[in-house]
């Protein structure tokens, strides 16, 4: 028998892989907590349905560590003690140099940075498997991604989502972990690169397979950094995380706000007291999560496509989610089917290695995939009219159009208090010339596959609108306004000015409306010219930008 010493093993996912480790044939479970107690009541609790020895100890990896270990003398080290965002690596080193394997559950995101070029050369000196990330992120979530876009021609977006049941155990080393991000920059892939973004800042509320419209927000994972430039992604990476109880995600996006002004720096005073507070706060809550990823792109055949990996946990089986991957590094271990070498767990392991280890569970998965329909604009206009506009309008506006373009742009602003304040409102950027300009088109979302949504990036300044057809009319929405434009195409471009306007859904007096002149036309050179004008009534110019765009990481061209 293999002898497993798992560390953390009474805390709250620690003590889910404990009961699933012991029914795991080839195992000698050694379970540890800091307390002897606490560890050998768990161990007796097992014993009675377990498959394997199971037994108890103390074991305090602040406190003679090595030496702990090295009496216990084990073939794999398990660390689901967490959290893992400021410790270092004692714990694998002082395995691997006792001649163990490793796997830990940590998804904390600088850990796994560090891990491989920390403890690699270690690990494969000795001929041995050190393998972090065994968990949510990014074990299952990367396994997910790289099967669903498994021949691809192109991968646009990944966005993932991980939405738990609000009645699920969670101990104060998960609120820690979640609270130390909170209003921090937390790594998203955006426009092509990597960029920053608050953790548990700005939020949309998406669709959650079996479990209906779920808030998320970002959150911090390594995810964004490797599988970005790990799956070529043109556009986009996402991470997202939505808590059931509207006032515990509401709550840390305050936080996060108050984080993000300087107001209040440290958060690790709070977490006894949000611990008790989700006593009262998961009463109204169910015991049903789920994840979500979804991916966009074109596919081996050449065609635009969205594809969806979902699970729902029900029964309270969901925080068993986040032990599954380490389960199935064990499993693969036993049978030498693991390289030697330290590295993410996101790297070792393949969807299907991760869902077998649901089969005891109330844990099912699902995929779905789906082929984008005309564009939007081809569905305003129709086939022919759209098929009538300059070929780098048709291109910028097409189903299969690369998702983010690029150049330069001039901005010019109206003069005012009132003009700044309501630019302020809208997120339009601050006047001026030259100025690089990126634009994201992202088609489709969870409830209209046919919306886009469009990201305009000024020399850092963003802003956003939603772009769809409702009650058969084209509308553009900037937060709780929307505008109905009257599109016009022609072989000189595209106009869309705009016709009425509403403000959560109610009309608008068309005085007040304010005024557009947006076009898109062509230059000399072929490339893609955007000039929009926005006037208000008795104010007068709010903005003016106008240039051009190509898509990103072609040649600027002239001039």
């Amino acid at each position: 028998m293999k002898r497993v010493v798992l560390i953390g093993a009474t805390g709250v996912f620690g003590r889910r892989l404990a009961r699933h480790l012991s029914r795991m044939d080839g195992l000698d479970l050694v379970l540890t907590s800091r307390s002897a107690d606490k560890a050998e009541a768990l161990a007796k609790e097992l014993a009675i349905e377990a498959s394997v020895p199971v037994s108890g100890v103390a074991l305090d990896r602040d406190k003679d560590l090595v030496a702990s270990l090295a009496a216990l003398q084990p073939w794999l080290v398990i660390d689901a003690s967490g959290p893992f965002q400021h410790q270092g690596y004692e714990v694998p080193t002082a395995a691997l140099l006792l001649g163990a394997h490793v796997v830990d559950l940590a998804d904390a995101r600088d850990y796994l940075t560090g891990y491989g070029p920390q403890l690699d050369e270690i690990a494969r000196q000795r001929g041995l498997v050190a393998l972090a990330g065994a968990s949510s992120t990014p074990a299952l979530s990367a396994a997910a991604a790289r099967e669903l876009s498994e021949g691809w021609q192109r991968l646009d977006t990944i966005d993932i989502a991980i939405t738990p049941g609000g009645r699920s155990e969670v101990g104060p080393a998960v609120i820690a972990a979640v609270l130390s991000y909170a209003g921090k920059p937390v790594p998203i892939w955006r426009e092509g690169e990597l960029q920053t973004t608050a953790g548990w800042g700005s939020g949309e509320v998406i669709d959650m397979p079996g479990l209906g419209p779920r808030r998320v927000a970002p959150v911090e994972t390594v995810d964004a950094e490797t599988l970005g430039p790990g799956l070529d992604v043109r556009s986009r990476v996402s991470f997202s995380a939505g808590l059931e109880a509207g006032i515990e995600q509401w709550g840390l996006a305050l936080l996060g706000w108050l984080r993000r002004r300087g107001w209040l720096t440290e958060f690790a005073p709070f977490v006894p007291y949000l611990v008790k507070a989700r006593r009262i706060t998961r009463l109204w809550t169910s015991d049903r999560g789920g994840m979500r990823v979804a991916i966009g792109g074109i596919d081996a055949k050449g065609r635009p496509r969205r594809a969806y990996w979902s699970l729902l946990a029900e029964n309270d089986d969901g925080p068993q989610v986040p032990v599954l991957a380490a389960a199935a590094a064990v499993r693969a271990l036993l049978v030498d089917g693991i390289a030697p070498g330290a590295r993410s767990a996101a790297e070792a392991l393949d969807l299907a290695m991760i869902e077998a280890e649901m089969a005891p569970y109330a844990i099912g998965t699902s995929q779905d995939e789906r082929g984008a329909g005309p564009a939007l604009f081809e569905t305003v206009f129709g086939a022919d009219a759209f098929a009538g506009m300059p070929a780098a309008i048709r291109a910028f506006h097409s189903a299969d159009a690369e998702p983010v373009w690029q150049g330069r742009a001039d901005v010019a602003r109206g003069e005012g208090a009132m003009i700044d304040l309501l630019c302020r409102l809208f997120g339009l950027p601050a006047a001026g010339t030259d100025l690089p300009v990126t634009v994201s088109v992202a088609r489709g979302d969870s409830f209209d596959d046919s919306s886009e949504t469009w990201t305009r990036n000024f020399a850092g300044q963003r802003f956003s609108s939603h772009l769809g057809i409702d009650r058969g009319e084209l509308r553009e929405a900037f937060g709780p306004f929307s505008f109905t434009l009257a599109a016009e195409a022609s072989p000189e471009g595209l106009a869309l000015p705009i016709a009425a306007w509403r403000v959560f859904g109610l009309p608008l007096p068309r005085f007040l409306m304010p005024s557009a002149t947006a076009h898109e036309t062509v230059d000399a050179d072929g490339r893609f010219r955007f000039d929009v004008r926005l006037s208000l009534p008795f104010f007068g110019l709010l903005a003016h930008y106008r240039g051009w765009l190509k898509p990103r990481g072609s040649s600027d061209g002239s001039g």
